[in-house]
């Protein structure tokens, strides 16, 4: 008995033994199962490739537009700003450039989800690949605004913005990206030009309401200016002051001793401030030149750039998917194992049928 359980074990031990070299003699056996089904394999992936919807993208890197970009944007709005400066005294340097504010409202509108929406609800490339069917077209949509991929600048890693399309072919990849860029600076200018024109017109009413201001001071001071020296003209008519008795100039005399000027004296005075009229000082000729050239209103061309390329989009030179070499390989791989599987049971079936 004691042989017989021994017998047992050493069978068993054998049977659970790897036989490397039993091994590669099968799988060479089974070369051809192998070697078939990996280029079946490959094939299938190849033709499958060509039936998988291609992607292609294109890149576009942008930074501050020049002031030649943003034409008389540049000029009315420094405009506004050297206004601001003269009348509430702020440090023109303490203020984002001209430049950087505009470029700050085209990234706002460049990753914005509506832009990407309305950019492909108006884009012939969406309108050629509708269904007609309500659900369909959301999803297609869908898809195509999350191909618009915008890459904010971090400082570090990444130096610039920067902004990819996703298309079927690198053609319209290339177009689309370069009509989606523009399409977000027309909406980025549009905005601009809008909060320019809302400034203009608070600046101008702030502006006629100094003026009106200013004149309102000036005519109250030339009144009471003017009845001063009526008065004081009737009391040295009635007490008969034909000549000054003071050497106090008339500027520094207080109104109850005018009538010490004399009579002569205070009837010149009389008639040049009728002449006369009001006197304004120079800050209100200076505003009334500043509302003259308010009232003409901002006079901007159609359309500015917002933006500068550092990457111009071009069509790409590589497909991003499928990509057929490596599906290949990646199937051929699976095809290889699975002969291997088939040799492997062919020789265990062939052993169970000895």
């Amino acid at each position: 008995m004691t042989s017989e359980t021994n017998d047992k074990k050493c069978e068993a031990s054998i049977d659970n033994e790897l036989d490397i070299r039993g091994l590669c003699c099968t799988l060479w056996r089974g070369k051809f199962w192998i070697v078939g089904l990996g280029l079946l394999f490959a094939l299938i992936a190849l033709g499958s490739s060509y039936l998988m919807k291609q992607e292609w993208s294109s890149t576009a890197i942008t930074d501050r537009p020049t002031v030649n970009n943003l034409a008389s944007y540049f000029s009315q709005a420094q405009f506004l700003r050297n206004l601001d400066v003269r009348n509430t005294s702020v440090p023109l340097g303490e203020q984002p450039s001209i430049s950087e504010d505009a470029y700050n409202e085209f990234i706002m509108q460049l990753g914005a989800y509506d832009t990407r929406r309305d950019f492909w609800l108006s884009s012939p490339y969406y309108q050629k690949r509708k269904e007609g069917d309500v659900h369909s077209d959301a999803v297609l949509l869908d898809d195509l605004i999350n191909d618009v991929q915008f890459t904010a600048r971090d400082g570090l890693k990444i130096p610039n913005d920067s902004v990819k399309l996703t298309a079927e072919n690198s053609a319209e990849a290339n177009k689309l990206l370069r009509e989606y860029v523009n399409f977000a600076s027309k909406r980025a200018a549009q905005h601009l030009y809008d909060e320019l024109q809302g400034a203009w017109a608070a600046r101008t009413q702030s502006m006629k309401a100094q003026v009106k201001r200013q004149e309102a001071v000036a005519q109250s001071i030339f009144l009471r200016e003017t009845n001063n020296t009526q008065q004081a003209l009737k009391i040295a008519q009635q007490q008969n002051i034909n000549k000054s008795l003071t050497d106090t100039p008339a500027e520094q005399l207080p109104s109850s001793d005018m009538f010490l000027l004399g009579a002569p004296m205070l009837q010149a005075r009389l008639e040049l401030l009728q002449a006369s009229g009001p006197n304004f000082d120079l800050d209100y000729d200076q505003n009334r030149a500043m509302l003259s050239t308010l009232n003409v209103g901002p006079t901007l061309t159609a359309h500015f750039q917002t933006y500068r390329y550092l990457r111009t989009p071009e069509e790409p030179v590589k497909r991003d998917s499928p990509r057929r070499a490596f599906l290949m390989i990646m199937w051929g791989v699976v095809g290889g194992l699975t002969g291997a599987g088939v040799a492997l049971v062919r020789r265990r079936s062939a052993k169970a049928n000895k």
